[in-house]
Parts: structure tokens; C-alpha cells; sequence
């Protein structure tokens, strides 16, 4: 088969010749760099010089052109032709004073010319004899009209640095010519010759050290970057990128020195921290139990620990790096599990309202058999008279004394769950006689969450106490759309400092001798969420040992709908103590 025009043109290409290697390039371009800088600099200084000698001629041949103009003879002569309007034969000029005069001047000067003219720019002088009596080859308009010039001009006798000065009357009044004098460029060329050797040994040894420079950034380039390529660094920056920005998580590296070499926006943000690459791990403002998990002499691997910033739940997990024999540092993750343990909270809380849905069910499926029973034996006196006892005492008789002060119903079913279970541990659930609330629960999750952990602890703390009656009272009172709860115990109370039941990891159940349960995120987690809506959580009673116990309070804003309630009709409402007592 013939092979097609693009394959013999692939063929006959041959292989591509290899790309230099980046380290390479930036030599070359380095040297270029240099190369470039170090000429430009160097033209411009010749430039200068240039300009210098050019100048310094310049002033020369004027300090000449002044000296020959202010000699009387000069001025004499020059005013005699001047005023005859007769120009002297070539032969008469050969021979003049003014001849002589202007000659010796450019010998002694080594000038190019020493030119003397009359008002009407006729030589007088000139190192040419031919050229004598005709007119002079560039304007001495500014000469003659009394100024005193400088310039680069190229005449007879070739490109030459000039000046052009007049020659006044013997009174001084009037000006009747002009002296010219000039030095020759290729004089001006040849000095800055003997100038410019310096500048180009300097250049030389300017791009000898650039090269020489460049050489050596070029191998601590190598050095730095492994040998890599900028194709495979920038890979290796992307690969970063998605590892370390990519994910949910929080990540910090940690080297063997204690130094943060990584750490994301993530995890930044969720432990509240500025830019610390390159700080000491041990110096950072973050939960002790964090630090903790880093431990040169002790290294922990896999081990994790559960704190509260800024009432954030974290989890936050160390890992001991080692490849090989040798030890690379720690990596930690962290990880926000805030709405975990929102949702394990409100899901505690729903499993307590199905448990008492559940038995509601049971006692109505009893009930409703007993109604069926009677009136299908016929009795339905006895029927109507059930009935209306049941709908008078309601339909289930929850372990909860003084329930029927909370109008709202999901209170009821959910302080009536929270009874179950502290009927279950032998402890008495009541609702305080202040109770009242006016409006109806729009937010229960947030409501649960927090009236859950107040009324666990406080059910856990009864269940420890030292008093012989166990009892745990919540009392309820709303404003406008605001719910103030406050749940007291008979435990043994709260000891310490009244802040360190809110701090992350310290578990309430410690403050009675054991710190084995609990874990320390429910009394936190609950005064985040108030926060949030513009309340708080507090401890307003330490409580005494034997009872009673702690007072916590709580105050939730928006959690209440007062719509269709009369505003104008009378409440009682409690004093300020009514959480202190």
C-alpha cells in the first residue's frame, strides 16, 4: 500500500531535536539580560564622553576664535576692508597681515582652520590659499550679527567642531566680520578612543562576572527544584492545589521541628488562625487538646481529638509521617462536625418524641377497644361516659408532673418523651408553676437541640447527686417571640469556675466525680446555637452538694409565633429571679 504524502512527509522530517532544558534557557537568558544591560550602558557613557570632548572642543576653538578677534591689528585691518566695500586681490590677502595672523594662530593651536572674514562673509584668511577672497561655505549671519556661536558643522575642509565669534571696530560699535576657528572631528573620534579603553574594560569584566553569575543561579536553580522542569513543577503546584484546596477538610503540615510547612484556607478558618507558615506548632492560639496530638518525644499516630472554636465543633486528627527511616513530620486534618452533632442531637430528640408517639399509639389502640367493647355489647352510657373522660384528662398521661402548663403541643410530646426517660432512671420530670407561654413553637430543632442537652444533664445530674429525692424542673416562659428556659435539678451542683461547663471537651458529668461519659459538645453546642439567634445559655446557680443542684438558663430568640394572640390580654409575668431560684 502507498504510503500517503503526510506519512512520507512525517518520514522524511526525521526526529525533532530536544527542547533545551529549562536550566539551560534561563542561562542563556541571563547572559542575554546581561549582555544587553551592559552594552546599553556602556554605548551610553561613550555617548556622554562623546558629547564632553565635543564640548570641551567646542570651548576651545571659541576661547581661539575670542583671542584673534580682540587683537587690534585684527580688528583694524578687518574694519579697513570692511569700510572700502573693496575685497584685496588673492595675491594682496597671501601676503596681509591678516594671513599671517590667523595662520600662526592654527599652528599654535593645532586647529583645523583659523578663518577671518569682512561683514559681507568674504575671506580674509585661510589655511587654503586658493580659498582666499570668496565667500565662506556655511552662514556667519550670527557671527556678524554680534553672537557668539558653537556648532558642529561640516565646510571645506571637512566635518569640524566650530566657533564663530565677531570682530568689532576699532570704537567698539559696530561689528565689520567675523572669526571663525574649528578642530576636526576625526581629533574628537581619536580621544575618545583613548577614553572609551577604561569603559571597555569594564564591560568586559562586567559581562565576564554576569556570565559567571548567571552560571551560578542557574545551578542553585537546578538545586532548588530537584531537576525539575517547569511543566512537572507546575504539575506538582496543581496536584497541591487539589489536595490541600480541593477538599472539605482542614489539612496542616508539621515538620520534625515543629514548623507549619502547610496548612489550607480551610483549615484557617476553621480554627480561627492567621498565616502561619513557618511558625512553631506549639506557639499557635488553638485548644490545648490540639497541641497535645503533636508530641516529638512521643509520637502519636491516628489519634484524634474533639474541641470547640468559636463554637464550631472540630474534629481534628494527627497522623505521624515516616518514609523509611526517616520521620517527615505530622499531618493533621480537620474535620467541622458541627451540624453532625446538631442533627445527632435533634435526632436524640426525635427518637424521644417516637418512643412516646409509640406508646400514645398503644394507649389509643387500648382505648379504642375499650370503647369498640362497649358499644358492642351495648352499653353506650358507659361508652359516652369514657369518652368524655378521656377527652377531659387527654389522651395519654405522660410521667411529667404539671405538663399541662405547656400549651404548646410539640412541648408537650417533647418534655413528655424527656419523661419516659427520666421515669426510666428514677427521676421526677415537673414543670415549674411560672410556666407560660403565649404563642407557638416555629423553630423546634433549635428548641430541642437546646432544651434536650439542658434537660440530659440535668436528668444525669439527679441520677448522681447525693439526695435521696431526684427531681429535674424546667420552667418556660415566652416574650413576644423569645422562649427563656430554665432547667434546675436536685444533683450535687456545678463546682469551679461557672465558664467550664461551656469550654470544649470538659464534660459536665466530670464536676461529680466522673469523666468518663459525655464528651463535652452538648452545653457548647447549645450556646452556639443560641448565639446565633441572638440568645445565649448561662449558668445562673452553682447548686450545693446533696442538693440542689446547678440553675442553667437559656434564652432563644425567634423560636415563637405570636400570630393570632391578643397582645393587650393581662400575663403574668415573673420577676427577674424567676431562673434563681
Amino acid at each position: 500500500m502507498a504510503s500517503s504524502p503526510i506519512q512520507r512527509g512525517a518520514r522524511s522530517a526525521g526526529p525533532r531535536l530536544p527542547r533545551p532544558a529549562f536550566s539551560s534557557q534561563m542561562l542563556l537568558l541571563q547572559l542575554g539580560v546581561v549582555t544587553l544591560v551592559v552594552l546599553c550602558t556602556a554605548s551610553f557613557f561613550m555617548w556622554l564622553t562623546y558629547n564632553r570632548l565635543v564640548m570641551d572642543v567646542e570651548s576651545k576653538a571659541l576661547a581661539v576664535a575670542q583671542s584673534v578677534a580682540s587683537q587690534p591689528d585684527v580688528r583694524a585691518e578687518v574694519a579697513a576692508v570692511s569700510s572700502t566695500h573693496r575685497v584685496p586681490s588673492n595675491s594682496e590677502l597671501r601676503a596681509g597681515v591678516l594671513q599671517a595672523i590667523a595662520e600662526d594662530g592654527r599652528v599654535r593651536t593645532n586647529a583645523l582652520f583659523v578663518v577671518i572674514t569682512d561683514d559681507d562673509g568674504i575671506r580674509l584668511s585661510h589655511p587654503t590659499p586658493a580659498l582666499l577672497g570668496k565667500e565662506v561655505s556655511t552662514s556667519p549671519s550670527e557671527a556678524l550679527a554680534g553672537k557668539e556661536v558653537t556648532v558642529l558643522e561640516n565646510g571645506t575642509l571637512g566635518p569640524s567642531a566650530r566657533a564663530k565669534v565677531p570682530v568689532w571696530s576699532p570704537n567698539g560699535r559696530t561689528v565689520v566680520g567675523e572669526v571663525s576657528v574649528g578642530f576636526s572631528t576625526r581629533d574628537i573620534l581619536a580621544s575618545l578612543g583613548t577614553s572609551v579603553t577604561p569603559i571597555l574594560i569594564v564591560v568586559t569584566g562586567a559581562l565576564l562576572m554576569g556570565a559567571l553569575a548567571s552560571t551560578f543561579l542557574v545551578r542553585r536553580l537546578r538545586k532548588l527544584t530537584l531537576g525539575l522542569e517547569p511543566e512537572e513543577i507546575s504539575a506538582l503546584v496543581q496536584d497541591q492545589e487539589v489536595v490541600l484546596y480541593g477538599v472539605a477538610e482542614g489539612v496542616i503540615g508539621v515538620a520534625p521541628d515543629g514548623r507549619v510547612t502547610v496548612c489550607n484556607a480551610r483549615a484557617r478558618r476553621l480554627l480561627n488562625l492567621p498565616d502561619i507558615i513557618g511558625r512553631q506548632f506549639r506557639s499557635l492560639s488553638i485548644p490545648a487538646p490540639v497541641l497535645g496530638l503533636v508530641d516529638g518525644e512521643q509520637p502519636m499516630a491516628g489519634v484524634t481529638a474533639q474541641v470547640v472554636v468559636r463554637s464550631s465543633v472540630l474534629l481534628v486528627t494527627a497522623r505521624k509521617v515516616v518514609r523509611g527511616s526517616s520521620n517527615l513530620g505530622w499531618v493533621l486534618t480537620v474535620l467541622d462536625r458541627t451540624q453532625v452533632e446538631e442533627l445527632s442531637r435533634q435526632l436524640d430528640a426525635v427518637g424521644a418524641l417516637t418512643t412516646a408517639l409509640r406508646v400514645q399509639r398503644h394507649e389509643f389502640a387500648n382505648r379504642l377497644h375499650t370503647v369498640s367493647g362497649l358499644l358492642t355489647i351495648g352499653d353506650l352510657d358507659e361508652a359516652e361516659r369514657y369518652l368524655r373522660q378521656t377527652l377531659e384528662s387527654g389522651p395519654l398521661k405522660y410521667p411529667v408532673e404539671h405538663g399541662d402548663r405547656l400549651q404548646d403541643s410539640y412541648l408537650q410530646a417533647f418534655v413528655g418523651a424527656k419523661g419516659f426517660e427520666a421515669s426510666e432512671r428514677g427521676v421526677v420530670l415537673r414543670v415549674g408553676p411560672e410556666t407560660l407561654i403565649r404563642g407557638v413553637v416555629t423553630d423546634p430543632q433549635d428548641l430541642t437541640t437546646v432544651l434536650g442537652n439542658l434537660v440530659d444533664n440535668a436528668i444525669e445530674a439527679a441520677v448522681r447527686g447525693k439526695s435521696t429525692e431526684r427531681w429535674v424542673e424546667i420552667e418556660v416562659l415566652s416574650e413576644d417571640d423569645t422562649l427563656h428556659l430554665a432547667v434546675a435539678d436536685s444533683g450535687d451542683g456545678v463546682r469551679g469556675d461557672r465558664e467550664l461547663p461551656f469550654v470544649e471537651g470538659h464534660s459536665t458529668r466530670s464536676t461529680i466525680g466522673d469523666a468518663s461519659h459525655g464528651q463535652g459538645i452538648g452545653l457548647p453546642l447549645s450556646r452556639r446555637i443560641a448565639r446565633a439567634r441572638g440568645g445565649d445559655v448561662w449558668l445562673t446557680s452553682d447548686g450545693t452538694v446533696g442538693g440542689p443542684g446547678a440553675i442553667f438558663c437559656a434564652k432563644l430568640p425567634g423560636v415563637l409565633s405570636t400570630t393570632g394572640i391578643d397582645p393587650n390580654e393581662p400575663v403574668d409575668v415573673p420577676g427577674e429571679d424567676w431562673g434563681t431560684r
